[in-house]
């Protein structure tokens, strides 16, 4: 498996002289980097107007490996080649690096880049990429990887304290100012270290690599950053250029993650910065906030793979069911607010919002038989939602991040009433809603005054939760929360509620029984629920491979425009728009007998006859459009014709290599994880006048520009940072990610 390393935007808080300066002088060898033995120049050479300087070098590390490992593999050192290019005109450095030893067997690639900082031209910026890929080595391939990410991980960090350590140097040498490169400067010789401040920054033979790490050019890697909060570059470009490339509203700064994420190793960071990247790819730049991404990512002990499945599954949810705008549109009964006894009440010691639940005194039958569960479901998801929202303010408040919630849970008053089956049930069922889209967001569970029965319910409801989370609750029976390490250890003794035994008047109902008048049956709770949970402007459709999904709709009025928003949940598939003159005849019930699709439930509607000849009884409109799991596309066709138009999501079926006709490894794999050749789609259609349609190209266009057309439905508005991306429209048609 290839590792990877992306690092955030390090911006040191120096000119890009002074820092070229302090990073000459780890050159040819740093006392402060251990494992790097030396170098040697292989080749060199300095444009006439001296404004670009090129050198390669071959240099030496001693890697911290076991003896037994280095006897092994016949070495003691390891080498690399290293290429760097300073540009003194635009003030940039470029350095590339990969591996000599082994390189048959082991393949490690970085890039680094030092610039001028785009809003600051005094601030030099800092980037690097990296990629380590073991073939093979003699048998132990698992303890080589950690090795090198043990040690590559440690030299991130150490890269910050070296170039410090030099530009405090040159500080005290009285160096702190360097004159940037003018093409007067042809004539001048390279500067002695105490003449910097007198002559250009022309830097000598030894400009290499930075050799704290495994791999030579893994540099300096933090300085003072600037507050920026911008979004990653990832590592799947192939040259320099595309990997270190874009504009200061792409990248993630690494002073915005201290304050407001807190401290991530350098993989953590890396881990955070290329799913953001591959959710921006994918979701036309409508992504969660990186709190958000962060929590999906420390839920899955940072493995990529594992969090982008389950948060791309959490962004389908919320896109369906509306979640983004559940704050604004959810009004709680009057039940709720009489007799759901929980509510937030100030902050715990550690600036988390606090959250206390008298469930005890709740009477879960009552409010199930008068609500329903989709109701209590409902409520809960807006209590979390108000939850992401207060860690925001809080992180803003005290000036340190704060990711989760506390919740305090006080069970007295809880008997054999609070096991009513109905009642487990639902709060089985809102606990794993809340564990799927919520990881991470309990810091602590503070449950007091247990009874006997609790570990009745414990038994019951421990198997929904996850482990991680089981190890944040603290439980006390009786009294015992009064006492050494109990409440006043994480709640201050001023905010401890009434009902607890201290000062702070608690808002929180105190609940009691719910009248019976306010029951409901189970037809009326039935009917409730469909029209408060499952109400949703999207549908969902299965596609198989031989078995389409395709939806028609019938237009009148030629110029009239079809829009269309749609995520692929699971699979590729590749998306097709056609007209005909005919109408498609309905769809048989037995549509999917013969592809043995017998699952019930399942939407899959095929409308185009097998009989149809393309270009003849149908006609294709728009190119094919081929799109991958977990992509979001939007996009409108402008009709030409009235008539009918076919939409249709097909199977994306493997394509061949052009010279050997195999399919591709990439597209293998891909096929492999797609069970059953299933996939799946959550779409929106809608259609606009033609009149209408004119009508918003003129107002449109008195502002000066044209846009294209999207679903005003589509987004995630209260988990989306402030994102925007551009669409290009088309005369007749446009489709777009």
């Amino acid at each position: 498996m290839v590792q990877k390393y992306q690092s955030p935007v390090r911006v040191y808080k120096h000119p890009f002289e002074l820092v070229m300066a302090a990073y000459e002088r780890r050159f040819p060898t740093c006392h402060l980097i251990p494992m790097f033995v030396g170098s040697d120049v292989m080749d060199e050479e300095t444009t006439e107007d001296g404004s670009t300087h090129r050198i390669e070098r071959r240099c030496a590390l001693d890697v911290d490996a076991p003896r037994l490992l280095k006897r092994i593999a016949g070495v003691d050192y390891v080498y690399f080649i290293q290429k760097n290019i300073l540009n003194r005109k635009e003030r940039t450095l470029h350095i590339e690096s990969h591996n000599e030893t082994f390189s048959n067997r082991v393949i490690i690639h970085e890039t680094c880049c030092y610039s001028v900082h785009p809003e600051n031209e005094d601030w030099t910026c800092f980037e690097q990429t990296a990629s380590l890929d073991i073939k093979s080595f003699f048998g132990f391939e698992s303890t080589v990887e950690k090795i090198a990410m043990k040690q590559y991980a440690s030299s991130i960090k150490k890269g910050k304290e070296i170039i410090e350590f030099y530009l405090k140097q040159l500080e005290d040498e009285g160096i702190t100012h360097v004159p940037r490169w003018a093409p007067s400067s042809l004539s001048l010789a390279v500067p002695r270290p105490n003449s910097l401040s007198a002559s250009p920054p022309v830097l000598p033979k030894h400009l290499s690599m930075p050799a704290d790490s495994l791999s030579p050019v893994a540099d300096a890697k933090d300085g003072a950053s600037l507050d920026l909060k911008q979004e990653s570059s990832g590592l799947q470009a192939d040259s320099l250029a595309d990997i270190l490339a874009g504009t200061p509203e792409d990248k993630l700064d690494a002073d915005y993650i201290k304050r407001y994420l807190g401290d991530l190793t350098p993989l953590q960071e890396s881990c955070l910065i290329r799913l953001r990247k591959w959710l921006q790819e994918t979701h036309k730049g409508k992504i969660p906030k990186d709190e958000h991404i962060l929590r999906f990512l420390r839920a899955r002990d940072f493995n990529i793979d594992k969090a982008r499945e389950i948060l791309c599954q959490s962004l389908t949810w919320r896109k369906q069911h509306q979640v983004d705008y559940l704050l604004e549109t959810w009004n709680s009964p009057q039940v709720l607010q009489d007799y759901y006894t929980g509510g937030w009440h100030h902050h715990d010691r550690d600036g988390r919002p606090l959250y206390i639940l008298r469930l005890g005194q709740m009477d879960t039958k009552g409010l199930v038989r008068a609500l329903g569960e989709e109701s209590l479901l409902r409520h809960v998801l807006s209590i979390n939602e108000e939850g992401l929202r207060r860690c925001e303010e809080n992180t803003k408040v005290f000036g340190r991040p704060i990711s989760c919630w506390t919740c305090l849970v006080d069970l007295e008053g809880l008997n054999m009433r609070h096991l009513w089956r109905p009642g487990v049930k639902a709060l089985l069922r809102i606990i794993e809603v809340v564990e799927a889209n919520y990881p991470e967001t309990l810091g602590r569970l503070l449950i007091l005054r247990a009874p006997r029965v609790f570990p009745v319910l414990w038994t019951l409801v421990s198997p929904f939760i996850d482990e991680n989370t089981r190890k944040k609750f603290l439980i006390y029976a009786g009294n015992d929360y009064q006492g050494p390490g109990g409440l006043v250890d994480y709640i201050d003794k001023e905010i401890i509620p009434d009902f607890l035994g201290g000062e702070c008047m608690c808002e929180v109902p105190e609940g009691g029984l719910v009248p019976k008048s306010m029951y409901r049956t189970s037809e009326e709770l039935e009917n409730e629920d469909v029209r408060l949970w499952t109400e949703t402007i999207y549908q969902s459709a299965s596609i198989f491979k031989g078995a389409p999904h395709e939806l028609v709709i019938e237009i009148i009025d030629a110029g009239s425009v079809v829009t269309w928003d749609f995520d692929v949940c699971k699979g590729d598939i590749v998306f097709n728009i056609y007209h005909s003159k005919r109408a498609p005849q309905p769809p048989r019930k037995d549509a999917l007998g013969a592809h043995g699709i017998t699952s019930p439930g399942v939407n899959n509607v095929q409308l185009i006859d097998k009989t149809w000849t393309l270009g003849q009884d149908y006609s294709m409109v728009e190119s094919s459009l081929t799109c991958k799991e977990g992509e979001s596309v939007q996009g409108s066709h402008i009709t030409r014709w009235p008539g009918f138009y076919v939409l249709q999501w097909k199977f994306h079926n493997m394509p061949a290599c052009s010279a050997t006709n195999l399919p591709r490894v990439d597209d293998v794999l891909a096929t492999l994880q797609v069970s059953s050749h299933k996939c799946k789609v959550m779409f929106y259609t809608e259609v606009l006048g033609s009149e209408d349609f004119r009508t918003a190209c003129c107002d449109v266009q008195s502002l000066g520009s044209m846009t294209s057309l999207e679903s005003s439905h589509s987004g995630f508005s209260q988990l989306s940072a402030a994102t925007t991306s551009s669409n290009h429209s088309q005369s007749s048609s446009m489709i777009s990610r």
